[in-house]
């Protein structure tokens, strides 16, 4: 029966023979889709009279959402903390090659640097849709300078800053605009944060605690204010102590306004964080667990020599190193990698481990209405993988964007 073409001209495509995850469970159902968003059957039938113009059999694959990266600090030779005259191409390049990893949005990361470089670099970072050019960026996630001395981890302490003077002037002035930027990563212990948190919340920008020594009550004190992320998880911050867990305390805190969730950042890479670490977490507080790469520069290259923003990294397989020290700095691992990690360490089921690199991200940067899902009326970026959780396609908009047999692999 041919589509009612009084609602839409465009061409529906049925997607059959899968298993969708859909509120928190893979179901064997069809995928159908129009003008880049997922359509509700039952309406298609009843109301439009409509069918499919297409149909793919997708072979008994898993389709999922696409996976969202908050913190991606560059990839394949590009860092997005150096200001390049062609930072433009570098992240597009980034933008294209994480497609065929499964991710369909991402927050270009940019470590604590100078003034300078963030004038130079975050005019050059658009909010733009993904599409066959690659996927699509949320806005800038922007890590520190507002960190401490004391976890600075690979943050050159030269460029370290405080809010002591002008407060939330000062960040301003630091970053040049805020325009594009979706998360700041602080250290809550800072004198004078609350008042910054309390303007950046206000202005829909996501705050993350991280890079660290607050203690639990500064850290439920910051929540209060508005922060609701944590920035990777265990790493750059005062370790699990029984009389004061510290940040960590966040996942167990009864100091958590009502109807707000604390979502925190993990790097399941098998290197930022042990396997019971991530079990840990996993089980304290599992509806807020967010799978970032953390990556850099070297991510997708050999071993050797790299960049994180001012500093020289040393690659050695899946172990990143500031130059000359054993300091851990960013991580190689492809997002693809760490849900298989993440899932294979806990043992939870392929729908968690799938939510925690799409659905969880969406709903800390509260777009779960448009990505992150596949529920009717949201974008239509979902990946087919197969049952080892290898993507096998990508789509955004309803268009394929990247397939492994078209590289002949």
């Amino acid at each position: 029966m041919p589509s009612n073409k009084s609602v839409s001209d465009a061409p529906i495509v049925q997607f059959t023979n899968c298993r969708i995850l859909r509120s928190h469970q893979l179901q064997r159902e069809d995928l159908w889709v129009r003008e880049g968003k997922i359509l509700n059957p039952e309406k298609l039938f009843f109301d439009e009279k409509g069918s499919a113009d297409i149909q793919l059999d997708c072979k008994d694959s898993i389709i999922a959402p696409g996976f969202i990266d908050v913190q991606i600090n560059g990839g394949f030779g590009v860092d997005f903390s150096l200001a390049t005259d062609d930072f433009k191409s570098g992240i597009d390049l980034v933008s294209q090659k994480i497609l065929s990893h499964g991710v369909t949005s991402f927050c270009p990361t940019l470590v604590t640097s100078p003034p300078s470089v963030y004038h130079q670099v975050l005019p050059q970072i658009s909010i733009r849709n993904g599409g066959a050019h690659g996927a699509g960026i949320l806005g800038a996630h922007l890590e520190g300078p507002f960190i401490s001395k004391e976890k600075k981890g690979a943050h050159p302490e030269h460029c370290l800053r405080t809010f002591e003077a002008g407060a939330f002037q000062d960040l301003l002035a630091t970053y040049g605009s805020l325009d594009c930027v979706r998360i700041v990563t602080l250290a809550p212990e800072m004198k004078r944060s609350s008042e910054v948190i309390r303007e950046l919340t206000k202005r829909g920008i996501c705050v993350s605690l991280g890079h660290s020594v607050a203690n639990l009550s500064q850290a439920e004190e910051a929540v209060q204010h508005g922060a609701t992320f944590i920035t990777h998880l265990f790493n750059a911050m005062l370790p699990f102590h029984h009389r004061d867990p510290g940040i960590v305390g966040l996942l167990t805190s009864d100091k958590i306004p009502a109807g707000r969730r604390v979502f925190y950042g993990m790097i399941s890479d098998g290197i930022h964080t042990n396997p019971a670490a991530l079990r840990i977490a996993h089980r304290a507080h599992p509806k807020g667990l967010v799978l970032v790469t953390d990556a850099i520069a070297g991510m997708g290259l050999a071993s050797g020599r790299h960049t994180l923003g001012q500093q020289v990294v040393e690659i050695d397989g899946l172990n990143t190193y500031i130059a000359g020290t054993k300091t851990l700095s960013g991580s190689v691992a492809t997002m693809d990698t760490c849900v298989r990690h993440f899932q294979e360490a806990t043992g939870c089921s392929v729908e968690t481990a799938l939510e925690a690199a799409s659905l969880h991200p969406a709903q800390l940067l509260g777009i779960e209405h448009k990505k992150g899902t596949l529920n009717y009326d949201s974008d239509a970026d979902f990946l087919m993988l197969n049952d080892g959780l290898y993507v096998q396609a990508t789509y955004i908009a309803g268009e394929e964007v990247w397939r492994q047999d078209a590289l002949g692999m």
